[in-house]
């Protein structure tokens, strides 16, 4: 069986994004002792492209999460698979998040991170597919939505492969 790439959202298209994202973050946070949290793995480009957006001094966390497995859809499990490295206790929080689909790993975090005193958090998220939301979040910052297909590439993978396409794609069978 071979497989297809068909890009949905460009490489241009995403750098425009991101440089909008970055300048309205910088915007608001200035001042503020602001925190990037890249959620692991799916978000590590997105997260550099954006920090580097942001004209402010920062600290960025990774913070390691599973819920996919090798599959295509969510297990519902959210398992932490390594913690944030620094306190976050009166820090400005910003979870960045490569999707948004169901929305049960960013209930999550917000509540983990809820526990651990922070001045304030908020979400930014490179996608976004209401057709599979299960938990309504709060979506502070967001790059573009788009419909219920499983996609790849721009850090998002398939069973760990296509992270390093500079696009957001779609994997067809034929």
């Amino acid at each position: 069986m071979t497989q297809r790439i068909v890009t949905l959202i460009s490489e241009t298209d995403i750098a425009k994004r991101v440089k909008e994202l970055g300048a309205q973050i910088a915007g608001e946070y200035k001042g503020k002792n602001l925190v990037l949290v890249c959620v692991l793995k799916g978000s590590f480009v997105f997260t550099a492209d954006l920090a580097r957006a942001i004209d402010l001094p920062m600290r960025i966390e990774f913070l390691g999460v599973r819920s996919y497995g090798e599959g295509t859809s969510t297990s519902g499990v959210v398992q932490i698979t390594q913690d944030l490295s620094r306190p976050i206790e009166g820090e400005d929080i910003l979870i960045v998040e490569d999707i948004i689909d169901t929305g049960l790993t960013i209930a999550h975090l917000l509540d983990l991170f809820r526990t651990r005193h922070p001045n304030s958090i908020k979400t930014c998220a490179l996608l976004h597919k209401p057709a599979r939301t299960r938990i309504q979040v709060p979506i502070d910052y967001l790059g573009f939505t788009i419909e219920d297909a499983f996609v790849v590439g721009y850090g998002l993978d398939w069973a760990e492969k296509y992270r390093n396409l500079p696009s957001i794609s779609v994997v067809e069978s034929g």
